[in-house]
């Protein structure tokens, strides 16, 4: 199994400007947004693959500096999907991936451990539910691979969700719902 963390996006909502990078920004822990959401990850994947965009040299170096395999996506300006593509490409020879958002940083451990658990013991989709609310990172299995390298654009992978028998994993994890997207969010 394979940890894809996405972290090729823009931001914009967080600084239309495009002056600060969400992810980079640090959270009371003193870690940046990014670097806690692939911590995750990797406490319970042996290999955690992160998605960059073209530029985010600082972003890339933090996140290799942790032990991630960092990949720059040439066409992260199409969206989700096409970072989401990229990075199947990149490790297509897993089992399965736990594909997580870099701008969730408060997803517990955990919470990848129960997703994890659920695709060694068969799980086709699973994905974490906090008080009957769907979040993320959601879970794949082999099998879903040609559907996933479908997608594109700014389509991510919930069209998948929406198409096929998903194990809904229950958890006591808010941060499976919490993501950045302003700087209130950050506290």
């Amino acid at each position: 199994m394979v940890g894809i963390l996405l972290a090729a996006g823009k931001g914009a909502r967080f600084d239309p400007s495009g002056a600060q990078n969400k992810l980079m920004q640090r959270l009371p822990s003193g870690d940046c947004v990014a670097v806690a959401a692939a911590r995750a990850l990797l406490a319970g994947l042996p290999r955690v693959l992160a998605v960059v965009r073209p530029g985010a040299d600082a972003l890339a170096a933090a996140l290799r500096e942790i032990g991630c395999i960092v990949v720059v996506c040439p066409d992260a300006d199409q969206g989700m999907g096409a970072s989401l593509v990229f990075a199947l490409s990149q490790a297509h020879g897993a089992a399965g991936w736990i594909i997580a958002l870099a701008d969730m940083p408060y997803v517990k451990t955990s919470s990848i451990s129960t997703l994890l658990t659920a695709l060694n013991q068969g799980a086709d989709i699973a994905v974490p539910s906090f008080q009957g609310r769907r979040g993320n990172p959601v879970g794949f299995s082999r099998r879903h691979l040609p559907q996933l390298l479908t997608l594109g654009g700014d389509q991510g992978a919930r069209k998948l969700l929406n198409l096929h028998t998903v194990t809904e994993l229950s958890v006591d994890d808010t941060g499976v719902l919490r993501d950045i997207d302003t700087a209130q969010d950050l506290v």
